[in-house]
């Protein structure tokens, strides 16, 4: 199996490009209120921690009501997801259209490294926030959107391997933030990512 490291295109079914984060759509009311609490969780968030702030603070601080705030988001986990999205969208689009290594232009194994390096940056910068969209219920890490993107990238990446879609799960499962959040403190970051690329380099 060959791949065009030129760009994002495949053998795999589903188009990178279709996999990415959308931004969201909405009445221009829906996006000041949706602006508002994203900022207000943001600053609480930072200031106290995410674990000790409750949705009724994030409520009373964005000046909505809680009703609102569930129903957009649901739960804390699916705020967490929300400040993730853009964020995510940045990496996505580095990876679509940046320059290489990390967008399109080098070869396959020195994208998956940029790729790796790239996401474990993301990861430490959020860690919290990702590990508790990736917790809130068993397999809520493979329901985001957003791991449909990471995981069809790193096989398209892997297509060299005999089983590219294991691969790249198996890859991606050292990413896991509550694995990465338990081991960082024992092992460090330059090990975990020396870590990274080595399981890489031995999945090809």
């Amino acid at each position: 199996m060959t791949q065009d490291n030129s760009g994002p295109q495949s053998v795999y079914p589903v188009p990178l490009e279709l996999l990415r984060t959308p931004p969201p759509k909405e009445r221009a009311d829906a996006a000041r209120n949706r602006i508002a609490v994203l900022e207000a969780a943001a600053g609480l968030f930072a200031e106290q921690g995410v674990e000790a702030v409750s949705m009724d603070q994030v409520a009373a601080a964005a000046g909505v009501g809680k009703g609102t705030l569930f129903r957009r988001f649901g739960d804390k986990a699916g705020l967490a997801a929300a400040l993730l999205d853009a964020r995510e969208r940045v990496l996505q689009e580095a990876i679509l259209h940046g320059p290489p290594p990390l967008g399109p232009g080098a070869p396959a194994e020195e994208r998956l490294a940029a790729f790796l390096d790239a996401y474990f940056d993301y990861l430490l910068e959020h860690l919290t926030l990702v590990r508790m969209s990736e917790t809130a219920t068993t397999g809520a890490r493979y329901r985001i959107g957003a791991y449909r993107f990471w995981h069809r990238h790193t096989a398209i990446l892997l297509d060299t391997a005999p089983d590219p879609d294991q691969a790249a799960h198996a890859l991606l499962a050292a990413l896991a933030a509550d694995h990465v959040a338990a081991l960082l403190p024992e092992l460090g970051e330059q090990r975990m990512r020396a870590g990274l690329l080595r399981l890489a380099r031995a999945a090809r």
